[in-house]
């Protein structure tokens, strides 16, 4: 390759990431633009204290499964893809065993535990997920991140992520109606569904396929929205000791499991090995804070989990990079 070649082959290279980096820095400007959105919004008194349960049910209720309908279609099993897929069921369980233990050894009460367990055990793993891995990795990170959300994080928010909603709230329910809430779920529902289009090979045409990907579009804004809408900066909230052990286990505890497990144990390494350590470092997932605030599981600290955990996640984000290079 002659010098000229040479400083080409740089300069494209500097283009396409420079290109790449703005076109993902408008999913960062849109969650800063409606949290603070919401956060406005909480001056008006003629907004209905009723709009965040109206944005979080849709936001369950049509806009999470279309995102199933059109993604998990097109999802390629193999054997070696249950790493990134287990990571979300891992972390999502030990988050289950620690706050629990923890709720019972300084008597929590059920709300707050139900709300740390999911609020700190689940990732953002697709609207923040999504570009970071993209601009670390490119198309193949994607591929990998894409399993780490839908039968992943999305899979585990649909099924355990209802149950935990459930037995904590403050709703007396028994097995039968715990088993019929999961079944009835529409996002469960939409992802049964679309494991049989994956499985018969059947995709929707393109033109419904691009209106449920503009459907699903809306999870991100109006989940913010909704968050910024509850989100309450005070500063003798009784919720800072435990917003802190919660961002504590997401955004450091969680990905050391994965890290433990997978590399020092497994001895595993890979690149599909590392966007999955990436995504189990998220921040706590958007939808899930709106899964525990719809169930009555502490709203406030579900929208302090978000608030604070988004921003803070990119420096630990950046610790866990360094680590695995």
């Amino acid at each position: 390759m002659n010098i000229k070649n040479y400083f080409n082959c740089i300069f494209e290279t500097l283009f396409l990431l420079h290109l790449s980096i703005v076109t993902h820095m408008i999913n960062f400007v849109i969650i800063i633009v409606f949290l603070a959105l919401g956060i406005f919004l909480q001056r008006i008194p003629s907004i209905p204290k009723t709009t965040p349960k109206k944005l979080n049910w849709i936001v369950l209720q049509i806009c999470l499964p279309a995102l199933a309908l059109y993604y998990i279609p097109k999802v390629q099993w193999s054997k070696e893809l249950l790493f990134p897929i287990l990571v979300a069921w891992i972390i999502f369980i030990a988050s289950w065993i620690l706050f629990a233990l923890l709720g019972k050894q300084f008597g929590w009460s059920k709300k707050l535990t139900g709300c740390l367990i999911i609020c700190s055990g689940l990732s953002n793993t697709s609207f923040i997920g999504f570009p970071i891995i993209t601009a670390l990795y490119g198309d193949s990170g994607m591929k990998t991140a894409i399993l780490v959300d839908q039968p992943g994080s999305f899979v585990v928010l649909s099924t355990l992520g209802v149950l935990v909603a459930t037995l904590y709230s403050k709703a007396e329910t028994n097995g039968v109606q715990i088993i019929r809430k999961i079944l009835l779920f529409p996002p469960f529902l939409t992802f049964v569904v679309a494991c049989l289009m994956n499985v018969f090979d059947f995709d929707v045409l393109p033109f419904l396929q691009q209106g449920l990907k503009f459907i699903g579009g809306f999870v991100t804004p109006l989940a913010l929205l909704s968050v910024g809408l509850q989100l309450k900066f005070e500063r003798n909230s009784k919720h800072w000791l435990f917003l802190r052990l919660g961002l504590l286990y997401k955004l450091l505890l969680a990905p050391a499991i994965i890290y433990v497990l997978y590399v020092l144990i497994l001895k595993q390494k890979s690149e599909v090995i590392e966007v999955a350590l990436l995504e189990s470092a998220m921040s706590p997932m958007i939808t899930a804070s709106i899964l525990a605030s719809s169930h009555g599981l502490k709203p406030k600290l579900c929208s302090m989990m978000i608030g604070f955990g988004i921003p803070i996640s990119f420096f630990t984000l950046l610790f866990w990079y360094l680590i695995i290079h």
